[in-house]
C-alpha cells in the first residue's frame, strides 16, 4: 500500500487485494535488511537519510546501489551532486536512526546535523561520527524503479568509525528487524 493508501498491484486474480496486500508486505518485511543513515550534500544544502535499501551489487569495480524514493529530499541532492556517502551503524545506535526519518535541509553548522557530530567525506556528502563504518560513492549509474530511483555508486573512499575495532569479529551492525521500522528510503 502507497503512503496515499492505494494498493500497489499486480493483484493475483480470486485474492483479497487488502489481504494479499498484507501478506505480500510481511512476506518482503522477512528479507534480511541493514538500516542504515545516506548522507548527501549539493551545495550547502546536506541531508542525512534513514535508509534500508542499500546493497553491494559488483565486486569489479567496487560498487554499491541504494534505493532513494524520487519525493525525497535526499533523492534530490544525490542527483545533483552525483555522490552519496552511507553510515553504517552499530545495533546499539537504533535509537538515532529515527533522527533522520524526516528531512533536515542543513546549511548550519559544518560539523553538525540534527543535533550529531557529522564530517564531509571526500564527495562532500556527510557523514555520522557515530558510525561503526562509512562508505562514500560518486553516482555511476541510476536506474528508475517506479516510486525510487537505484543510484549505484562506486566506492571512492571507505573506512571504519573511530569507536570501531577494525579488527573485532563482534561488530554488530543495525537491521531493519532491530526496530519497528517497516521502510526507510
Amino acid at each position: 500500500m502507497t503512503a496515499e493508501g492505494r494498493l500497489v498491484g499486480p493483484i493475483p486474480d480470486g485474492e483479497d487485494p487488502d489481504a494479499y496486500d498484507r501478506r505480500r508486505r510481511r512476506i518482503l518485511w522477512t528479507m534480511p535488511s541493514g538500516l542504515y543513515v545516506l548522507g548527501s550534500r549539493a551545495g550547502e544544502r546536506r541531508n542525512l537519510m534513514t535508509l534500508n535499501w542499500a546493497t553491494q551489487v559488483a565486486m569489479d569495480p567496487k560498487l554499491v546501489a541504494v534505493s532513494v524514493e524520487v519525493a525525497a529530499l535526499s533523492h534530490r541532492l544525490v542527483a545533483e551532486s552525483r555522490a552519496f556517502a552511507l553510515s553504517i551503524m552499530r545495533r546499539e545506535d537504533r535509537a538515532a536512526i529515527r533522527k533522520f526519518v524526516k528531512p533536515l535541509d542543513d546549511v548550519g553548522d559544518p560539523g553538525q546535523l540534527a543535533g550529531f557530530s557529522v564530517w564531509a567525506a571526500t564527495s562532500g556528502a556527510p557523514v555520522l561520527d557515530m558510525a561503526a563504518a562509512w562508505l562514500d560513492c560518486q553516482v555511476d549509474k541510476e536506474v528508475a524503479c517506479g516510486s525510487h530511483t537505484l543510484f549505484i555508486g562506486v566506492i571512492v573512499d571507505c573506512g571504519w568509525g573511530p569507536a570501531t575495532d577494525p579488527g573485532s569479529d563482534q561488530l554488530e551492525v543495525l537491521r531493519m528487524e532491530d526496530t519497528r521500522m517497516s521502510y526507510g528510503g
